[in-house]
């Protein structure tokens, strides 16, 4: 699926040079009114936004900041489009959490490559998180708000590891939010599904016990809540491409390391 983006901009003929300019590659979305944005943002899966700064209503700054500031939102890469570039224009910006800030007139691969570049990084960011066994869900935050939100999910689910009935629901009524918004939020974060992540939370807990040595393999597959031991080992092997043998082996632990 191609990334979806989210142009604002009060003026159409900018509009239409910017979806010129990134029409080929991405999905995007158009409006000349930041509160409309808003709108959009609460129903369709948005991978960047892309906004001018001087608009009526609601200007590029504001609209910045409520983006930063919503939980469901504020993992969305933000880019400021400005003719206002002053050093002042651009520090708050990047203060209100932009994660870039261009200049009008701006080139066209300027731009391209800035809109690259932040989904590409998002992208590696969790790649790394999901086939790293020791990196924390947090390596995964665009913004303290995303950090408390990302710590409290994780502890939740480390808190009921032997609970059966850890789902979404279970999650989305401990977090205080619907199953749709915490469906959207993991997703757009992680690019996991809650079930997938439920798996690699109980995987990368099970690589913090092994990385420390107390417990042989076929304990710490009992204390994660998996199956069996060998469904275990199947599972750990796929996600980080070593066994947990292998895994204790390279963390200098092997001496502990039986079935």
């Amino acid at each position: 699926m191609r990334p979806t983006l989210l142009i604002v901009d009060d003026n159409k003929e900018i509009l239409e040079f910017v979806q010129e300019i990134l029409g080929a590659e991405y999905d995007v979305i158009q409006t000349t009114d930041a509160r409309k944005a808003l709108e959009v943002l609460a129903t369709a899966a948005v991978q960047l936004v892309i906004s001018d700064v001087m608009m009526p209503e609601m200007d590029g700054f504001e609209f910045c900041k409520m983006i930063k500031s919503n939980l469901e939102y504020c993992h969305i890469p933000v880019i400021l489009l400005t003719a206002k570039n002053t050093l002042m224009s651009r520090i708050e910006g990047l203060e209100l959490g932009a994660d870039a800030y261009i200049d009008k007139p701006f080139s066209p691969r300027h731009l391209k490559v800035q809109v690259a570049n932040l989904i590409a990084n998002r992208n590696m960011i969790r790649e790394y998180f999901a086939h790293s066994p020791l990196a924390h869900i947090k390596t995964m935050a665009g913004s303290k708000a995303d950090e408390l939100f990302l710590e409290q999910l994780n502890d939740i689910i480390l808190q009921h590891l032997d609970n059966l009935q850890l789902d979404g629901e279970f999650l989305a009524e401990a977090l205080n939010m619907s199953r749709s918004t915490l469906y959207r939020k993991i997703k757009a974060i992680s690019n996991l599904t809650i079930h997938e992540l439920i798996n690699l939370a109980r995987l990368k807990k099970a690589a913090e016990l092994l990385a420390e040595g107390t417990y042989r393999v076929f304990e710490v597959s009992n204390i994660t809540g998996f199956s069996s031991p060998n469904h275990f080992n199947r599972i750990f092997f796929r996600q980080f491409g070593m066994s947990p043998t292998g895994f204790m082996k390279r963390n200098g632990r092997g001496g502990n390391s039986a079935h």
